[in-house]
C-alpha cells in the first residue's frame, strides 16, 4: 500500500511539477522566496502594534517565534533527517523527467516540507487573530502559492507539501489556543467589537494595508518573472 501511495505522489508530482513557460518559471522562482512576502509580513507586524499594548504584542511576537519553530523544526530537524525521503530534485530516476530551473535543487532531503509547514502555521495563526474574511482570504492564498511553488520547482512531493500543510495547520492552532490562555492570564483584553473592528478586536482599518500591499507583490512578482523569461 505504501508502495502504491509512493507511485500515486510521484505521478502527481510530473503532473504538477514545471511548465513550458519562461515566465512561470520566473513567477515561481519570486514566489518560493521568503523575501518577497516582507511587505506582507510588516503589514502583519503593522496591525500587531497598533491594536495591541506593549505586552500583548510581545505575547504576539513569542507566539508567532514558538509557532515557527515548531514548524520548521519538527520538519527539517527531525522528519528530514528521520524519514531520509529524497526531493524530487535530488532523485536519480527523476532526472529526466521533472523540470527544474536554474537548477535550483535545495537540500538533500525534502519529508515533510518546511515552506508549507512554516506557510500554513502562520496563516492559520494569523486568520485566526484577526478573524478577518479578507485578510484570511490573502493569508490563505499566499500560504497556497507559496506551497505549490514547492511543487512546481521539483523541490518537494505533493506527499511533502500535504503532510507539511496539516503539521502546519495544528501548530498553528494549538499555538493560538496558547495565545488565548496566556492572554487571559496576563489580562490582556481586546478592543470592544463593533462594526470598526473584528471579531477579535482587531480595527479593520488597521488590516487595510493588508489588502493592498497584495496587489504589490503580485506586480512585483510579475516584473521578476518577465526580467527571468527575457533575460538571457
Amino acid at each position: 500500500m505504501i508502495e502504491q501511495i509512493i507511485q500515486w505522489d510521484k505521478e502527481l508530482l510530473v503532473a504538477l511539477n514545471g511548465s513550458s513557460s519562461l515566465f512561470l518559471d520566473g513567477a515561481m522562482m519570486a514566489i518560493t522566496e521568503t523575501p518577497t512576502w516582507i511587505p506582507m509580513f510588516l503589514c502583519l507586524l503593522y496591525a500587531i502594534i497598533r491594536n495591541n499594548k506593549w505586552r500583548g504584542i510581545l505575547l504576539i511576537i513569542a507566539m508567532v517565534a514558538l509557532l515557527v519553530t515548531l514548524c520548521d523544526q519538527f520538519a527539517s530537524g527531525f522528519c528530514k533527517p528521520y524519514f531520509h525521503r529524497l526531493r524530487p530534485s535530488q532523485e536519480p530516476e527523476l532526472a529526466n523527467v521533472i523540470d527544474l530551473v536554474n537548477d535550483y535543487r535545495c537540500g538533500l532531503y525534502g519529508f515533510i516540507s518546511s515552506h508549507a509547514s512554516n506557510t500554513f502555521g502562520l496563516s492559520v495563526f494569523f486568520m485566526l487573530l484577526f478573524r478577518c474574511r479578507k485578510a484570511s482570504l490573502l493569508l490563505l492564498l499566499y500560504a497556497c502559492l507559496a506551497s505549490y511553488s514547492r511543487i512546481y520547482l521539483g523541490v518537494h512531493y505533493p506527499l511533502d507539501i500535504l503532510m507539511g500543510t496539516l503539521w502546519g495547520i495544528f501548530c498553528g492552532l494549538v499555538v493560538y489556543q496558547l495565545y488565548l490562555w496566556l492572554s487571559k492570564r496576563l489580562n490582556i483584553t481586546a478592543h470592544a467589537v463593533t462594526s470598526f473592528y473584528t471579531a477579535t478586536g482587531y480595527r479593520r482599518s488597521d488590516l487595510l494595508p493588508l489588502l493592498f500591499v497584495f496587489p504589490l507583490i503580485f506586480v512585483y512578482i510579475v516584473i521578476r518573472a518577465t526580467l527571468f523569461a527575457f533575460t538571457p
